[in-house]
């Protein structure tokens, strides 16, 4: 059911037997998400300065982002319609534009400048003034646009950043040649040579060098080319094509990101751009090059909205807080200002697809991990997702992903470091939470308790239901790096980590879980070589020693360090310090589900032996056995 606040259509579950939506929900939630921001624009409407974090581009760049990232909302609103919606709408719009690009307004956007957050925002009022052309750009005076083209062309010659930012200066200015407005076709064709660069097969790219795999894969590095393609029209020089066929091939495997709750997997940074995970399953229906049936793609798309909705997205005021389903900052980047949740207007992609479009006449069809369990390997990012059909519940586990970059100091982000994320849970991401680092991570601990961090994954191997990788970790006091080797091994719910570990002298090793998160505290039990937290829902994480742990486990419980709640627990196992330190071997059963969990029996069943080669024999209870 919708938030009470949302008033929403009827559902209909004669043509979404899933969710009961139908494109009259979609622009219900459109007008509202809209008509919310007026009370927060600025007299000449060329800016929405909303409430919340200022980001570190400043008020006036945090306003001009509430604009044009609404703009996209409202030009699939307006397109989608032939122009039939409320005048006020598209006037809004209009004057903002107006008073937007006129220096003696009081309201004027900032320049485009080298590497400038106002970059995003221009390229997101190229995007709505294309889709909008008949009924926005095409009334303008032609002063006003003339204005618009002199913002816009700071762009031409400029410098951006060297990742997905580089798209924005291609729809930019690909606007600008598409009214005949100046521009630098080298910049154009720059920016689509150099993702190039980044794209590791599968339909699958990082977000610029090294290994930074999240979201922005489908809400920018497929959607920017693609639309560009829209812009260009058929002077694209083959390029289209090509960006077609990786995004069909990176569809062809999308679906296994959600749960049968509409959840997308959490993992990556700007999460709090939420259902914008839908944009490219739209985006493939739109160009034409999707190979999803029209059923699954309204099913997931409507599915990923409604779970949101249905947990109070948007708020009691029809606003986008920063944060997952509430204001929770820890999700966010420095960056992120009040009007950067409103990237999820690429959510509503479909709305330009016309009302007789089979996406939305064709019955829903399920979601995969709807119809069976799922093993899918993504051999480029470096992932595994497996789905349980029984509880609905994604995970993904990461042999591959690290946003670090590939010079200067190496970082590290709770999104991207940990082991396994889920459409159930979220890693804690609050400061004292991921020092602590105890979640989803094979810690060595110094004597002072300081983890070590999983920076710089190099992946080893991802086929079938096994991913392997290495990291070099390191420890305060510490001379020297202590190589991780790590392996999962997939069998239904379950996850089977092999550690091959230097483990330093006097350091302890720890491993956690997944972090379970709820409005109550979450209960807690130990025993013998197992720990369990779960949820009031009966959402349990489980970690069992199968070998090299001693019986040692616990709870680390944190307050308001997690996007799914105030209170959450991590189960863990340990191992004491040792002097002098030495290579060991550490297998782990963990394990994410709704079932009922009984630890021991766990630890019974599922065996490990260590051959005199040092490998580990992994035998389940049907009788597979697997070597790592």
């Amino acid at each position: 059911m919708p938030a009470p606040h949302l008033a929403l259509p009827p559902n209909d579950r004669v043509l979404s037997l899933f969710t009961g939506w139908t494109r009259a929900h979609w622009e219900a939630l459109a007008d509202r998400q809209l008509e919310a921001l007026v009370p927060y624009a600025t007299p000449g409407l060329a800016q929405y300065r909303l409430p919340g974090r200022n980001s570190s581009a400043g008020v006036v760049a945090d306003g001009l982002e509430g604009f044009a990232r609404s703009f996209l909302l409202a030009s699939f609103r307006i397109a989608g319609a032939s122009g039939e919606v409320d005048h006020r709408l598209v006037e809004r719009y209009a004057r903002g534009l107006t008073a937007g690009t006129d220096r003696d307004s009081g309201e004027a956007w900032p320049e485009l400048t080298d590497c400038s957050q106002p970059m995003t925002e221009a390229a997101s009022i190229a995007i709505g003034l294309h889709e909008t052309r008949p009924w926005i750009w095409d009334r303008l005076d032609v002063d006003v646009q003339e204005r618009i083209v002199d913002w816009l062309w700071g762009f031409v010659g400029r410098r951006t950043r060297d990742d997905s930012g580089r798209l924005c200066q291609v729809v930019t200015e690909q606007f600008l040649a598409s009214v005949g407005a100046p521009h630098r076709q080298e910049d154009i064709d720059g920016g689509l040579d150099r993702i190039d660069d980044w794209y590791v097969g599968g339909g699958w790219y990082s977000d610029g060098d090294g290994r930074t795999f999240d979201y922005h894969v489908g809400w920018a590095l497929h959607l920017y080319p693609v639309l560009w393609g829209r812009m260009a029209g058929g002077e694209d020089g083959g390029r289209g094509r090509v960006h077609q066929h990786r995004l069909a091939r990176f569809l062809a495997s999308y679906p296994h990101f959600f749960g049968a709750d509409g959840a997308p997997v959490h993992q990556g940074r700007s999460l709090t751009y939420r259902f914008a995970a839908t944009a490219p399953v739209w985006l493939g229906a739109l160009a034409e090059c999707t190979p999803l049936a029209p059923g699954l793609t309204r099913r997931l798309a409507s599915g990923a909205v409604a779970h949101f909705v249905e947990r109070g997205v948007p708020d009691e005021r029809g606003l986008l807080p920063l944060g997952w389903y509430g204001t929770f900052l820890p999700v966010t980047q420095a960056h992120s200002g009040p009007g950067s949740p409103y990237w999820s207007s690429m959510a509503f992609l479909g709305l330009l697809l016309p009302p007789e479009h089979a996406v939305w006449t064709a019955r829903e069809r399920p979601l995969p991990v709807e119809e069976s369990d799922q093993y899918t390997a993504l051999p480029g990012p470096g992932w595994l997702l497996h789905g349980t059909r029984h509880d609905g519940i994604v995970r993904l586990v990461n042999h591959g992903s690290d946003h670090t970059p590939m010079e200067g100091p190496a970082g590290d982000d709770p999104h991207y470091a940990k082991f396994a994320y889920s459409t159930a849970t979220a890693p804690e991401a609050g400061e004292v939470a991921w020092q602590r680092n105890v979640d989803g991570h094979l810690a060595l601990l110094a004597p002072d308790g300081t983890a070590s961090r999983r920076r710089g994954i190099l992946p080893l191997h991802c086929s079938g239901q096994v991913a392997a990788s290495w990291h070099e970790a390191e420890l305060p006091g510490v001379e020297g790096e202590f190589r991780v080797e790590s392996t999962s091994v997939l069998h239904g719910s379950w996850e089977i980590r092999v550690h091959r570990v230097q483990v330093p002298a006097d350091a302890a090793v720890r491993e956690g879980g997944y972090a379970v998160a709820d409005t109550a505290l979450p209960e807690a039990e130990r025993g013998d070589g197992w720990a369990l937290t779960r949820t009031g829902s009966g959402l349990t994480s489980v970690v069992v020693a199968l070998h090299g742990w001693d019986e040692a486990t616990g709870v680390a419980r944190e307050v308001d360090a997690n996007a799914f709640g105030p209170h959450s627990a991590t189960p863990y196992l340990q191992r004491a310090a040792e002097s002098p330190g030495a290579s060991r071997l550490f297998v782990t059963l963990v394990a994410l589900t709704r079932d009922a969990v009984h630890p021991q029996a766990l630890r019974e069943a599922v065996s490990c032996a260590v051959t005199e080669e040092g490998r580990a024999l992994i035998m389940f209870p049907d009788g597979e056995t697997v070597s790592v």
